[in-house]
């Protein structure tokens, strides 16, 4: 099927409350338009050279997620115009996209990455350090940007009772925080794999690639 075609099929199952990302990494400008041409405005991109090409490749409307690992020192070439950083993993991050987003005149929303999952090689914070970081100071002297919600991934692997038990601790962490700090308002869980237990679990933002647009290039780096 076309990358359209696709589109049209995962969305006709989807909730009206849940936000598609379409993780358009290592995929070619010809790909992301056909997806724009289809409807689709919010994309995903791990490598910040890549993410800033296509910005200046495609249309103005579109709405770019960064969805991986972000170093500190690449934060500056996105702040122009990123529309939400996904993997914040550290108060340091934060504080350097206040920076970058102040020296632009900008807001900039950003999704707290939680670590959720049984593997080492996954970011984030710990929910104490989450808890912690909502019931000190250190969020308010950040006026230039806005923590709207919560990322997590959970393990990778076929036992869907973990992947369900981790989701769900993700949504337990949201509730309790959101009922506290109404800004908070997304909660962004579920890749192709696992997308369909997310939403059960209450993510109401979902990441998918390789179900629209094939399999990865791997040869990308």
């Amino acid at each position: 099927m076309s990358v359209g075609e696709n589109l049209k099929k995962i969305k006709a199952k989807l909730p009206a409350n849940i936000t598609l990302i379409a993780v358009s990494k290592t995929k070619p400008v010809e790909l992301i338009k056909e997806a724009y041409d289809a409807g689709q405005r919010d994309f995903g991109e791990n490598y910040i050279q890549e993410l800033e090409d296509k910005h200046k490749q495609l249309p103005a409307d579109i709405c770019w997620h960064a969805i991986g690992h972000l170093q500190s020192n690449k934060v500056k070439y996105i702040a122009p115009f990123v529309h939400l950083v996904h993997a914040v993993d550290s108060l340091k991050l934060l504080q350097e996209i206040n920076k970058q987003a102040l020296k632009n005149s900008r807001v900039i929303d950003c999704l707290l990455q939680i670590y959720i999952a049984q593997e080492e090689t996954k970011f984030g914070f710990s929910f104490d350090e989450c808890e912690n970081l909502f019931q000190t100071d250190e969020l308010k002297p950040l006026q230039n940007i806005r923590v709207v919600g919560f990322m997590g991934m959970a393990t990778n692997t076929d036992n869907e009772i973990q992947i369900r038990k981790e989701f769900h601790s993700l949504k337990e962490l949201f509730s309790k925080l959101s009922f506290l700090n109404p800004q908070l308002t997304i909660l962004s869980m579920g890749m192709s794999s696992d997308y369909k237990i997310a939403i059960e679990e209450g993510s109401t933002m979902i990441r998918i690639g390789s179900s629209i647009f094939g399999e990865r290039n791997y040869n990308k780096v």
